[in-house]
């Protein structure tokens, strides 16, 4: 029960929080929040892949390689379908087989 009260109370304020500038800013969205609304996604994207790549070692084994399989399939996947959930999500499955059962 406690489990679930904390799951609906994270839910609520996650949806608050993603609703709030719809309803602080409901004539007219201004410019400097339109412009973090195209740059930070982005921003925060390369700033994942920096620290998701930031413990490889590429002079001990498996010398960076299965990151480096994961990386190109996530970028060949966004590049085939423009869908970032199937390029993460297809990275991190080629990530956790290629780490759990070939290296």
């Amino acid at each position: 029960m406690k489990t679930a009260l904390i799951i609906a109370v994270m839910a609520i304020v996650t949806a608050l929080l993603r609703f709030l500038p719809f309803l602080v800013f409901r004539s007219k969205t201004p410019k400097y929040v339109s412009y973090l609304g195209k740059v930070l996604p982005p921003a925060v994207m390369g700033m994942l892949v920096i620290y998701c790549l930031k413990d490889v070692t590429p002079m001990a084994y498996p010398y960076g390689i299965p990151e480096l399989i994961a990386v190109a399939c996530v970028a060949g996947v966004q590049a085939w379908k423009r869908s970032a959930i199937a390029s993460i999500l297809s990275g991190t499955l080629i990530y956790m087989v290629l780490i759990q059962l070939v290296f």
